[in-house]
């Protein structure tokens, strides 16, 4: 028992390995490796990375300009600025990554039950959607936020309002898989619903949930910065939006630039890494997509490819692919 269960584990990490070499072999996906990875460095280390403290209050220093001392500058209390965009990058980090993960486990269970256990489920769930995305999200947000300001709340509210995409998007895809021949092998066979779910339908749509995740950690990243921007996000804490927040009543009368570009510079870099990492796994994942990317690096000619395409359709008849080719040449000739 223990031994197939250590057969099990190593298992495991092997796969999980060699799909994170796949991400390094991907541009794409090196690069969003690459920064996301110094931005969670800098953020564990961070009190390796400065010798100052968040709460190292030196007013006689305040405002100060970028020396060797203070490589950022420092603001009007005389915190280092550097200190607190090392010391941002852990909640910044933790509500993005948090945020995306409890989005696309709620959404995807439930489009996946909405499509798959019947009509009730269904009605339910998308009214509820359409419930949710015809409510204003700023007032909501507002409301919620001075019920509690702390980010655990901030947290709730983007899952609450932000699961509503992913979950029309996984239903759109089982419903589309539901007639399947394996699924209905599935159900002849005696499996029942849970079973399918689990063991059939969640692995076809996993592609599309890894990469939703690691985009929406991107997209709740900004909406952080803009929530604490304009004075809704945890006071109680250190976050790049709150560090925008303090800049833009004394950074430009003071002339410290950099008080503004560093913080947004972390989450344009922070954010532009973790969408490369989603493209890089929409290409990995998606088998289309790596058709089409085989295509372009063999040079293959856009009729060579619709052959190739035509040639795959199996769910269609051979006089219905024949008239679809001819329908292709036919534009291509116009052109």
């Amino acid at each position: 028992m223990m031994k197939k269960l250590t057969n099990q584990i190593f298992s495991a990490v092997r796969g999980i390995g060699k799909f994170i070499l796949k991400i390094l072999k991907n541009p794409k996906g090196r690069l969003g490796v690459i920064l996301v990875g110094i931005v969670v460095l800098a953020a564990i280390f961070a009190p390796v990375l400065t010798p100052y403290e968040l709460d190292a209050y030196d007013v006689a220093n305040g405002l100060a300009k970028p020396s060797r001392e203070h490589l950022l500058g420092t603001d009007k209390n005389g915190i280092d600025i550097l200190t607190q965009i090392l010391y941002g990058a852990r909640i910044s980090l933790i509500i993005g990554i948090t945020t995306g993960l409890c989005v696309t486990l709620l959404g995807a269970t439930l489009g996946i039950v909405s499509a798959y256990f019947g009509k009730v489920s269904a009605a339910v769930i998308l009214n509820i959607i359409n419930v949710l995305l015809v409510i204003p999200t700023t007032p909501l947000m507002m409301i919620m936020s001075n019920l509690s300001s702390s980010y655990l709340m901030m947290i709730a509210i983007f899952t609450l309002i932000g699961w509503c995409g992913t979950a029309r998007m996984v239903r759109a895809q089982v419903l589309s898989i539901m007639n399947m021949n394996y699924i209905r092998a599935a159900e002849l066979a005696g499996g029942s619903k849970s079973y399918i779910m689990f063991r059939h339908i969640m692995p076809a749509v996993s592609h599309l949930l890894i990469m939703n995740t690691a985009l929406s950690c991107a997209g709740f990243m900004i909406a952080e910065a803009g929530l604490s921007f304009i004075g809704l996000g945890d006071p109680s804490v250190m976050s790049w939006g709150k560090i925008l927040v303090a800049a833009q009543e004394s950074a430009f009368t003071s002339g410290l630039w950099a008080w503004v570009l560093a913080p947004g510079a972390a989450i344009f870099i922070t954010v532009f890494g973790f969408m490369q990492i989603g493209y890089a796994l929409e290409e990995i994942l998606n088998p289309r997509m790596k058709r089409k990317k085989a295509a372009r690096v063999k040079n293959v000619s856009p009729e060579a490819a619709a052959e190739a395409v035509f040639a795959e359709m199996a769910d269609i008849s051979e006089e219905e692919a024949d008239m679809l080719k001819a329908e292709f040449e036919k534009g291509s000739h116009v052109k």
